[in-house]
């Protein structure tokens, strides 16, 4: 799902809300916790998960093409971590198929 799904999908949850006010929500949200993540902070929603960022030390890497080492420098990159109640909901058992339905 994409961005734009995403406000669309609200948008027909909620159809006292216009279109527009739900992608500015939606972009809010997202802003809010890019800015957070750039200030190194944590952001955690409970019940889907955390996103936190890891600082990766600069190490020295090889050009695939060349065989020649290439050094790289440190950066920080986003981590995501889900939560207790989404990995049970992505973890739940599938519904039994019935014995006749199978059959045929």
């Amino acid at each position: 799902m994409i961005k734009s799904e995403l406000v669309l999908k609200i948008a027909e949850q909620n159809p006292h809300l216009y279109q527009r006010d739900v992608e500015k929500i939606v972009n809010a949200i997202l802003d809010t916790i890019a800015d957070a993540l750039a200030r190194g902070d944590r952001v955690e929603l409970r019940g889907f998960g955390a996103f936190s960022v890891k600082k990766r030390d600069a190490r020295t890497g090889r050009n695939p093409r060349t065989g020649e080492a290439v050094s790289i420098s440190e950066k920080v990159v986003p981590v995501f971590k889900t939560g207790k109640e989404m990995r049970q909901r992505l973890n739940a058992p599938a519904p039994k198929v019935m014995k006749a339905a199978a059959a045929q």
